[in-house]
């Protein structure tokens, strides 16, 4: 039996969720997401990705700036709507917001909770080292990402993953099981567990400054912060060209055979000694200059020993 939802979301991420719900004959009733913001050359308004899509589907748009007024409570429950389905919707729901539909508001979440609740699970979980990830549908409270699971998939997280590569994988696969759960909401069989009270972790914003690439880390704590932040905001480092100091983000890299002084180096190909082992920089971006091959970027300038990067 169908749902008249209302979905919340607001990046590429939610997306296939909104996408598939429609797909799967829930009625979408209205959808939340954020307002348009000014991107590109021109600085025009740009309306999200799930606007755009909801738009595409002939859905009702709404962005409120918040949710904490009488007025927007009302405007919310007049939708009449079973649930709400939320997916990287950018803003917190307020107590009134999340009791104002009976079967209750279910979040889509990028981690294996309680492990990386909070804004940055899936660079994280990558930064950090963690063997695997996934997405889990979890019951909206109060708290931030506490409420009690209904269900969860599991992803391995290779070193070859960067952050795109992991939040790719995990939103078609978010999308199948906020359509299960749903499912089962529907039919009146969608189990709840609590959330461990061992394992918690928090996913804090990414902040730029911790971009800068420290090579006296192992060579495989440099390529997970690395992947962890390609493509944004993007690990950097430094280096002399034409005497100048040039900054260079990595985008992809892997481990390599090799070792020497932190920064040194290598060899002709960006290898790059850490404080063990070594990594070979495989995608980059110059400041100013879009992303590129490395063998592209060694062509016009050439980098062997004993150049060294900071």
């Amino acid at each position: 039996m169908p749902l008249r939802l209302i979905f919340m979301g607001t990046p590429d991420f939610a997306v296939p969720t909104l996408l598939a719900l429609a797909d799967h004959g829930h009625e979408i009733a209205a959808v939340y997401t954020r307002a348009p913001k000014p991107a590109g050359r021109g600085m025009k308004l740009q309306a999200t990705p799930v606007e755009q899509a909801a738009r595409q589907l002939g859905i009702p748009v709404l962005t409120p700036k918040t949710l904490r007024t009488p007025e927007e409570e009302a405007e919310f429950r007049s939708h009449n709507a079973d649930a709400a389905v939320v997916v990287a919707y950018g803003m917190i729901l307020p107590q009134n917001i999340l009791d104002a539909v009976p079967l209750g508001c279910f979040n889509l979440h990028g981690s294996l909770l309680p492990r990386w609740r909070g804004a940055a699970p899936i660079q994280r979980a990558i930064m950090t080292g963690d063997a695997e990830s996934g997405v889990m549908v979890m019951k909206m409270d109060a708290g931030l990402d506490t409420g009690d699971v209904a269900m969860a998939e599991r992803l391995p997280i290779t070193d070859a993953m960067t952050a795109q590569d992991l939040h790719d994988a995990l939103a078609p696969l978010g999308a199948d099981l906020m359509v299960r759960a749903m499912g089962g909401l529907s039919r009146g069989g969608l189990q709840l567990t609590k959330q461990s009270e061992q394992g918690v972790t928090y996913a804090a914003k990414i902040d730029k400054a911790e971009a800068r690439i420290h090579w006296t880390k192992s060579a495989h704590e440099v390529l997970r912060h690395i992947h962890g932040l390609s493509p944004f905001p993007g690990a950097w480092f430094e280096i002399a060209i034409d005497g100048e100091p040039v900054r260079i983000k990595v985008l992809r890299c892997e481990l390599a055979k090799g070792s020497g002084a932190p920064g040194d180096v290598l060899d002709d190909r960006l290898t790059i000694a850490c404080g063990d082992g070594a990594i070979r920089i495989l995608d980059l971006q110059r400041a100013g200059k879009p992303p590129m091959k490395a063998e592209a970027f060694l062509n016009g300038t050439p980098l062997k020993p004993p150049a060294r990067v900071s």
